[in-house]
């Protein structure tokens, strides 16, 4: 028998599969069949910066509503609903933690620094294993300037760790002028794992009515390149640890991002395609692979194809297509 476990924010996983945070982590009833079926961990369906705030500000009728860097955020959800959805979550963390032996990470969805930050305690207490951060800014402000977007997450990150002491991850884009120096950077703040890379709403029009529509709202195998490259560039290089996110869905997939040096992969879309099963199946054509291998443990190729252990470390870095189109 391989040994699957991994250890992933100072946690202990038996397997380096992590149910993602989605409507498939948002009740007691689907985290007990993650669990069954293997995963390693579960992150809990994102709670929103704004419905926090909401919250904390307790009655619209006296207040103003609290400050954004996206006030559109507010035609999406609820006044009425939001404090419900807030003690919602913590409850549900709570029966998480009671029912599931897997760890149990928050998420909180946020764009910038305010009083919400100060509810991650409330998480903590609730009884989260760690809590991770989904941040992202459009860099769509032409107002803003590079280094005043990249300080929103940095002030972030240390707003929450006052107020926790579980693990915190940072679910973060690929969105930054100098990428590889950003990831060091954040690494380097105390966080306990970065999550390579977090998945955006994406525009589609409907050229007939003249509506903007969602589109690619699961990922395809296809999309795992990004992340691949990315993991592969920054392990052994960042001073945390790494989980990889978007075009996982099958078992060769998660081989090739622990190869890269992953300490685990997240996981949504595959399963919203197959079902729970997904899970149990990727891990036996990971076991599989193993076997083949001679390798009994994660530890003993993880990070072996990373850039720092390649022999062909400028691999890594070609971005133009040298030989697959210069020819007929």
């Amino acid at each position: 028998m391989v040994d699957l476990s991994t250890k992933y924010m100072g946690m202990n996983l038996k397997s380096p599969i992590i149910a993602a945070s989605s409507g498939l982590t948002n009740s007691l009833q689907d985290l007990k069949e993650i669990e069954k079926y293997g995963a390693g961990a579960v992150v809990i369906k994102s709670l929103f910066e704004e419905e926090i705030n909401n919250e904390l500000l307790k009655s619209l009728a006296n207040m103003n509503k609290p400050v954004t860097l996206y006030p559109e955020i507010y035609n999406f959800f609820s006044y009425d609903d939001a404090e419900d959805s807030v003690s919602s979550y913590l409850f549900l963390i709570e029966k998480a933690k009671n029912v599931l032996q897997i760890p149990v990470i928050a998420s909180i969805n946020c764009v910038s620094v305010n009083d919400w930050t100060g509810f991650s305690k409330r998480i903590e207490e609730a009884g989260a294993d760690g809590i991770e951060l989904n941040l992202f800014l459009l860099p769509s402000d032409f107002h803003r300037t590079t280094e005043e977007t990249e300080k929103v997450y940095f002030e972030v990150i240390n707003a929450v760790k006052k107020e926790v002491k579980i693990p915190i991850a940072l679910k973060t884009s690929f969105y930054f002028t100098n990428l590889g120096q950003m990831l060091l950077k954040l690494s380097e703040t105390g966080i306990s794992a970065l999550v390579l890379f977090n998945r955006f709403w994406s525009p589609d029009f409907d050229i007939d009515n003249f509506k903007i529509l969602s589109s690619h709202v699961l990922s395809t195998p296809g999309e795992l390149a990004l992340s691949l490259r990315w993991i592969a560039i920054m392990s052994n290089r960042v001073k945390c640890d790494l989980a990889a996110s978007t075009g996982i869905h099958d078992g060769r997939a998660v081989i090739k991002q622990l190869l890269a040096g992953a300490n685990a992969v997240q996981v949504a879309s595959a399963i919203y395609r197959n079902g729970f099963p997904r899970i149990q199946k990727m891990l036996d054509e990971v076991a599989e692979w193993m076997e083949s291998k001679k390798f009994k443990s994660i530890n003993e190729f993880r990070g072996m194809l990373s850039q720092t252990k390649s022999d062909d470390p400028a691999a890594f870095e070609r971005i133009q297509f040298m030989k697959h189109f210069s020819g007929k």
